[in-house]
């Protein structure tokens, strides 16, 4: 089977689209983060800075992937999936900060 351009672009719009839907962040709850004790405290900061660093890398790599001209609606695709990483890198953020300030109130000699 012989792909042509046309024959491309369904696959290649598929593959950006999957690449923003591959993770969802969990709704920041103060009160899960309350019943938990100061390591496993430390764990949820350092898993939510691995997925951060995941989700940055791989805004990186759609923000530099190069869209054929002759593919419509590439370039917007490509914009909105690299806006939707930085939507879900600010709302890890966030509730990493969360985790911290637990951490601070409740484990005195963490940093």
């Amino acid at each position: 089977m012989k792909f042509t351009p046309t024959a491309r672009l369904p696959t290649f719009a598929f593959l950006l689209f999957a690449a923003g839907c591959s993770s969802t962040t969990a709704s920041i709850s103060p009160a899960k983060y309350d019943k938990m004790n100061c390591p496993e405290l430390n764990n949820a900061v350092g898993e939510t800075a691995t997925d951060i660093s995941r989700t940055a890398i791989a805004r990186g790599k759609v923000a530099n992937t190069s869209v054929p001209t002759w593919l419509l609606g590439g370039e917007r695709v490509k914009t909105a999936v690299a806006n939707r990483e930085t939507a879900r890198i600010e709302r890890l953020q966030q509730q990493q900060q969360v985790i911290i300030a637990t951490r601070s109130q409740r484990c005195r000699s963490s940093p």
